[in-house]
């Protein structure tokens, strides 16, 4: 397929208008985060023409800071895309659709992605960068403090919370998996397990031996200021403070295209890869939060940058 270059004038606002003809291009990456602007950098530093097309809706954009990610450690995560998208976009064939992908089509030699309201674009490979969707309890309270009090890992947050009185909102497995990296943060910690507690005799034994308790009521709500938790109330009208609360939250991925387009997914929910982000269909590639369990800015952007270089590479191994 040719590939048509994008006018800078159409990329100046980071959205591209175009006509009412279809466009080709070498790739298009759906997901304008930091692992879709991280591999578009790749590729538009080895001249391959690229549509970004990115729904602006980020899975942290509940985070107003980012930590762990060096030189920008603290910073707005917003902030960190706008300057990332900022750089990518001085590269001449790297262009940027402000939309919502909605159909995806396997080809004889590419890929077809049609957009809400917009036209069908085409590439010879594609890169799905399109992150998850964290499913939120039905509990007063929870959606506002998602981020800021309730937070999911202690390496992106849990400096912050060091010495706090601290609750573990899980159970088995990943409670005690949780708790055991939280343990060298706050020597206060609860597990609230909502229920019956499923642990094993050593699972106990060391959650006792650290002082930590499990409380299995259900959480009824959540009251807060802004953000910042007051207290929990539980089912039975008990009410506790906390200062932090790590959550394991179900989630989804954010867009359906991958499986609609034959990407298998693991167990777990993610997107199914190789070892160079390969998915099992020829051509199509994935990063970012969608693929991995690490979910962290510094990770979507390595693999990003991984995902653009193997893209790279198999269209050179095609034309050299």
């Amino acid at each position: 397929m040719a590939a048509m270059a994008i006018p800078a004038t159409l990329k100046a606002s980071g959205n591209i208008h175009m006509t009412t003809e279809q466009h080709s291009f070498d790739v298009i990456i759906i997901g304008g985060s930091y692992a879709g602007l991280s591999a578009a950098m790749a590729l538009g530093r080895s001249l391959r023409k690229v549509l970004i097309i990115d729904s602006a809706q980020p899975c942290n954009r509940y985070t107003p800071h980012s930590h762990n990610f060096i030189t920008q450690d603290g910073a707005v995560p917003a902030a960190i895309a706008q300057a990332a998208k900022e750089q990518v976009l001085q590269y001449p064939t790297v262009s940027f659709l402000e939309g919502l992908a909605v159909s995806g089509k396997v080809l004889e030699h590419g890929f077809e992605i049609g957009v809400q309201g917009a036209k069908v674009y085409q590439a010879k490979k594609l890169i799905f960068a399109t992150g998850v969707r964290d499913i939120f309890p039905e509990i007063e309270g929870f959606e506002a403090c998602w981020g800021k009090t309730i937070i999911h890992c202690p390496y992106c947050h849990g400096y912050e919370f060091r010495g706090r009185k601290t609750a573990i909102w899980a159970n088995g497995d990943r409670a005690v998996h949780v708790a055991s990296l939280v343990n060298n943060l706050t020597g206060d910690i609860s597990i609230i397990t909502s229920g019956k507690p499923d642990f094993n005799p050593e699972q106990l034994e060391k959650l006792r031996k650290n002082g930590i308790e499990i409380i299995d009521k259900a959480v009824k709500g959540i009251v807060q200021d802004n953000g910042t938790i007051l207290k929990l109330v539980f089912e039975d009208g008990q009410e506790e403070d906390f200062e932090a609360i790590y959550a394991a939250l179900p989630f989804e991925q954010h867009s359906g295209l991958p499986a609609q387009m034959g990407c298998s997914m693991t167990e777990m929910g993610h997107i199914k890869i190789d070892a160079f982000q390969k998915t099992e269909i020829p051509g199509i590639y994935a990063c970012g939060d969608n693929s991995t369990m690490m979910r962290s800015v510094s990770n979507a952007v390595a693999t990003g940058n991984l995902t653009g270089a193997m893209v790279n590479h198999e269209l050179t191994q095609e034309t050299f």
